[in-house]
């Protein structure tokens, strides 16, 4: 039977950003509204993939001769399995009346965000596995390689992949909202505008911000943008993210710290 609007796991969901604002916060100010061993259920599925995926999910694609042996085309498809999972986690239980088709958009995207991914990765201990899984060669880059955002968020894009293949979509979506709690709380009591923030303080002054792509690296389905901040010809932040609005917010978020608004 489908969630009712307002409750999920026999709690009244609604409640979520209140209840949210009454407890600690979890990793990187999330806050923590799933108990552990739930959200542990993304491990477990990953402790029972078969070898060929449990080892391809953490190879880096300069670790192998053959790239397709690499986690990238897991990380793809991952990234779909992980966008319909959050948005079927979300739609049942958020009341329609308060969440519109444009919050639920702004919501998925700060939980499936790359930095949220990283989150989620930290706390199945993928940069362990990562190191433990680097080739002899690997070199002194290597704590700088498995520390970043976007190989920790692809590495959990690539587990989400493998295991929708290992054990199907429902087993694998119910993990992964678990997984995901903390960041679901996050977005919905710290909602990320810093775009709406930023353009709010230069109003003030009779000033429009004009955002700039930079760069782009990588390949198309694992691209990095990197974005520029202007406002009078002037650059006051650069930002970088796995898409050109998260790349903007980046930008607009470094543009905050650095006028001090």
């Amino acid at each position: 039977m489908a969630p009712s609007p307002i409750t999920s796991n026999g709690r009244n969901v609604a409640s979520i950003e209140g209840r949210a604002r009454d407890q600690d916060a979890g990793p990187r100010g999330a806050p923590d509204t799933e108990p552990a061993h739930l959200r542990l259920r993304l491990r477990l599925l990953l402790d029972e993939l078969p070898d060929d995926l449990a080892v391809q999910v953490f190879t880096h694609a300069s670790w192998t001769p053959r790239r397709s042996d690499s986690y990238e085309r897991l990380a793809f498809l991952g990234d779909a399995v992980l966008e319909l999972a959050i948005t079927t986690h979300l739609y049942p239980r958020l009341e329609a009346e308060r969440f519109g088709a444009g919050r639920l958009t702004k919501i998925r995207a700060q939980v499936v965000s790359g930095r949220s991914c990283a989150s989620v990765a930290e706390r199945l201990g993928v940069p362990e596995r990562l190191h433990a899984a680097a080739p002899p060669g690997a070199g002194q880059n290597l704590p700088a390689l498995i520390g970043t955002e976007r190989v920790l968020a692809s590495v959990i894009e690539a587990v989400i992949g493998a295991c929708y293949l290992a054990f199907g979509y429902d087993r694998t979506a119910d993990a992964v909202g678990a997984a995901f709690e903390p960041e679901i709380a996050d977005a919905l009591e710290n909602p990320v505008d810093f775009k709406s923030a930023l353009q709010e303080r230069l109003a003030q002054r009779g000033e429009l911000v004009r955002y700039t792509v930079v760069s782009e690296e990588g390949p198309p389905h694992d691209r990095v943008f990197s974005v520029s901040a202007v406002v009078g010809g002037v650059e006051v932040g650069r930002g970088s993210g796995r898409s050109k609005k998260d790349a903007e917010q980046d930008a607009a978020h470094a543009a905050l710290e650095a006028t001090g608004a």
